[in-house]
């Protein structure tokens, strides 16, 4: 049934926008850039006229890439006068015929005039970060030091982001965050992020994204906030593309790229491949209760590959209609060979043995969208019909064997298939009202279907998940400076679940989550904002799945399918201000949870598992701060501190309050002749839990890039971590008649060299994608699961 509703949604938009094709009108199009940087210029004002007349008929203004499309332009002759604020204004005379309805005009450039601001360029680049209304922008292809690695390579050096040794993100101190990739989900984000991250090589990361207080119009999940990857490849006018080859001493990425636009179609296809060379990890484990003390000393070496690839299709049947698709598909293997020293001593007899482990963890997914988007001579009004589907299987194979003179060799086998199949359809529409005034409404399905198979016994786990939600988001002005946007979201989610042929689960609930915003803007540049909404944290098949991982037969680990939501409380106060090329951006936030999801670890059964504990309470601030001394020379500095506390209600155990802090550091230069360098660092302090602490991080590396062939190309080094082999990781958990502790010896160190090419025009188009799929709370690695960094 539900793949029939997504089949008929396709077609619907295909039959619907296919009647619109005879509308004999065109478009006229162009990219605004400036005639000295040859960047683009955002917010430049177009207007058209009609040969010899002087009253204008169409207009708009450019985007952030400096594009602009001027739709529903009938044949004949034109003027395009484009300007803006400290540049001279340009006309171009623009043709369209019946035979050649689209004109594409190509680069426009525009002269700066004598009031031209000087702050606003002293880098002629992108900036490496932006602050925008509603979200905090890490600009990742301006970071040079990214290549060669992955997506959590990046993700730390993300401002108000943390990453551990494992890839597992928090954002402001929370780990329940919502990762989308081009404002959609993955079903390989479903199950684990920091393995999803992996997968994604740090050359195909356009920018990221970081929402800290989401509207209602976003899903509820994410109590902690949305990261959004957006990735490099868009369409664009004529064939163009690109090609990347890093290798190194830790890590391998290839990732090329092929876009086409001719008129009205569009195409864009990505293929991606990761490689990293097998080291060695060294691990100390140590579990210590009032009869026992357990010690395994061993090493644990990884191999990790992976492939992603996507192919995309968009196509404007005329001013109105437009429809898109895109299929996407990801695949990942990690194995690990490991052999481990142990000493148990037990009521002061101690015994010696060998534990010889062989995991394999293949992860594959498969997401296809499709979108349907309607507009109307109506300035910013908007319908639009979306569906998708994503189909995912992760499995987790091991081998786990215990060796011991005098005694029978006893092997543990696992394993463990899990699907997650998950259906989306979605309808929004947007109507502007007056000339400040927004209104919004939408409605949501998403359909999910979850099944974990172990072999050999009966204890499949079944379990499906249905949300329905709508929305209203009204944003109107208060006063001539004060902005106000406030929405109200209501979802309903009914679950059912089976486990084995006895144990069954079945819950349903409804919840309303409002969300306000206040904006002050002081000057174009300076800006007050104050926020709340409640948020919603599901816990996905990694936190429910009932499968007993005992390849560490002292360690298990096992999921929980009785796991409720967790419902938090945001409120935010930001400020952000740029004052003669210096950006600040400063947050204070407070974070209420309830029946916040962690991991937990009983000793009697060597078991971890994850719980509700209880309510927790977060207060912190973060502060960004970028400043250039001197032209081409950029600073940039990111501080984030949040407090930890977690109280259990029905004991009235708490964790204590603790802190925990997170620092970035970089600078850049930009030199003569195409060489540009860069170096960074980031710390992160030790994570508080609510049974200890989890090991900070230190990062620091350079790297250096020559442009060659015309700015089409590039060659660089770079270095990570160069003066110590290994990162020590250090975990400490602790409770009544139990102290467990693990030590990570992580092989960091790693030179690379890289080589990229593009060609071919990059004016790139809109992504017009609408699914966001935001309402579960993705899996991390356990601490010391040995798939590393």
């Amino acid at each position: 049934m539900k793949r029939l509703l997504l089949f008929t949604l396709f077609i619907f938009t295909v039959i619907f926008g296919a009647n619109a094709q005879n509308a004999v009108v065109g478009r006229i199009s162009a990219t605004v850039i400036d005639s000295l940087t040859k960047q683009p210029v955002e917010y430049a004002v177009v207007a058209l006229y009609p040969k010899d007349k002087t009253q204008s008929i169409n207009g708009g203004v450019t985007d952030e890439k400096g594009k602009f499309t001027l739709q529903n332009v009938a044949p004949g002759e034109y003027r395009v006068v484009v300007g803006f604020m400290g540049y001279k204004s340009k006309t171009i005379v623009a043709i369209t015929t019946g035979a050649k309805l689209d004109l594409n005009l190509g680069n426009v450039e525009l002269l700066s005039t004598e009031t031209k601001i000087e702050s606003v360029e002293f880098v002629g680049t992108k900036p490496l970060v932006e602050n925008k209304i509603d979200k905090l922008v890490y600009n990742a292809e301006q970071d040079i030091t990214n290549v060669g690695g992955d997506a959590s390579d990046v993700m730390r050096k993300v401002p108000m982001l943390t990453v551990d040794a494992d890839g597992n993100i928090q954002l402001r101190g929370s780990s329940a965050v919502r990762v989308l990739i081009n404002g959609k989900p993955s079903g390989t984000m479903a199950n684990s992020v920091a393995d999803a991250l992996k997968m994604i090589p740090a050359d195909e990361i356009k920018n990221v994204e970081v929402i800290t207080s989401p509207s209602a119009k976003y899903d509820s999940e994410g109590a902690g906030g949305i990261i959004n990857i957006i990735t490099k490849k868009k369409t664009a006018e004529g064939i163009n593309g690109s090609a990347t080859v890093s290798t190194g001493t830790r890590q391998n990425n290839g990732n090329f790229s092929l876009n086409g636009k001719k008129g009205r179609l569009g195409v864009t296809s990505n293929l991606g491949v990761m490689y990293s060379i097998p080291q060695d990890t060294r691990i100390i484990l140590e579990n210590i209760t009032t009869t026992s003390n357990i010690t395994q000393n061993g090493l644990n070496r990884a191999n990790r590959w992976g492939l992603n690839g996507g192919v995309g299709v968009d196509y404007d049947f005329n001013k109105y209609h437009n429809f898109s698709t895109n299929v996407r598909l990801n695949k990942f293997l990690m194995s690990t060979d490991g052999s481990f020293q142990s000493t148990t001593v037990l009521n002061g007899i101690s015994t010696a043995f060998t534990r010889i482990t062989d995991n394999e963890t293949p992860i594959n997914n498969l997401d296809w969208s499709a979108d349907y988007r309607l507009t109307t001579d109506k300035q910013g009004e908007e319908f639009s019909i979306s569906g998708q589907a994503s189909f995912g299987r992760n499995t987790n194979r091991f081998t786990s064997s215990v060796v011991q003179p005098g005694v029978p060799t006893f092997s543990t086998i696992g394993d463990n298939t899990g699907k997650n199949n998950e259906y989306t359809v979605q309808t929004d529409y947007v109507l502007p009202i007056g000339a400040k005034m927004k209104f919004e409404t939408g409605l949501k399905g998403i359909f999910r279907d979850i099944m974990s198979k172990y072999q050999n016994t009966n204890q499949d786990f079944d379990y499906s998940q249905n949300v329905a939600s709508a929305y209203v988001v009204f944003t109107a002005p208060i006063t001539e400076k004060i902005t106000a946007n406030a929405g109200l979201r209501t979802e309903y989610t009914d679950i059912k679940g089976l486990s084995g042929n006895s144990v069954s689960y079945k819950n349903d609930y409804f919840n309303l989550f409002p969300s306000v915003v206040l904006s002050r803007a002081f000057s174009p540049f300076t800006m007050l904002k104050v926020s709340y909404n409640k948020r919603m944290q599901r816990p996905s098949l990694f936190y429910l799945n009932p499968f007993l991982n005992d390849s560490d037969p002292q360690n298990q680990l096992q999921g929980n399918p009785n796991l409720a939501p967790e419902i938090s409380d945001n409120i935010e106060l930001g400020y952000s201000t740029f004052i003669k090329g210096t950006v600040i951006n400063a947050s204070v936030f407070y974070r209420n949870t309830k029946a916040i999801i962690e991991q937990y670890y009983f000793p009697a059964q060597k078991l971890t598992t994850y719980l509700n504990l209880g309510k927790s309470e977060s207060y912190g601030m973060n502060v960004f701060a970028s400043y250039s001394p001197i032209k081409n020379w950029n600073l940039i500095t990111n501080i984030g501190v949040n407090s930890y506390e977690v109280k259990d209600p029905l004991t009235n155990k708490s964790s204590g309050t603790h802190l925990n802090y997170n620092i970035m550091g970089r600078t850049s230069l930009i030199l003569k002749k195409g060489w540009n360098t860069e170096a960074f660092m980031v710390l992160n302090s030790t994570r508080r839990t609510f049974q200890g602490e989890s090991g900070g991080i230190k990062i620091y590396g350079a790297a250096l890039k020559k442009e060659i062939w015309n700015k089409m190309g590039s060659v660089g080094i770079n270095v990570l971590n160069p003066f110590g082999r290994d990162l020590h990781i250090v975990n400490r958990n602790s409770g009544t008649n139990f102290v467990q502790n693990m030590d990570i010896y992580f092989p960091i160190r790693s030179f690379g060299v890289n080589f990229s090419y593009k060609f071919g025009k990059l004016k790139f188009a809109e992504n017009k994608g609408k699914i966001k799929n935001d309402d579960l709370k993705a899996g991390e690695q356990q601490q010391g699961g040995m798939g590393g960094i």
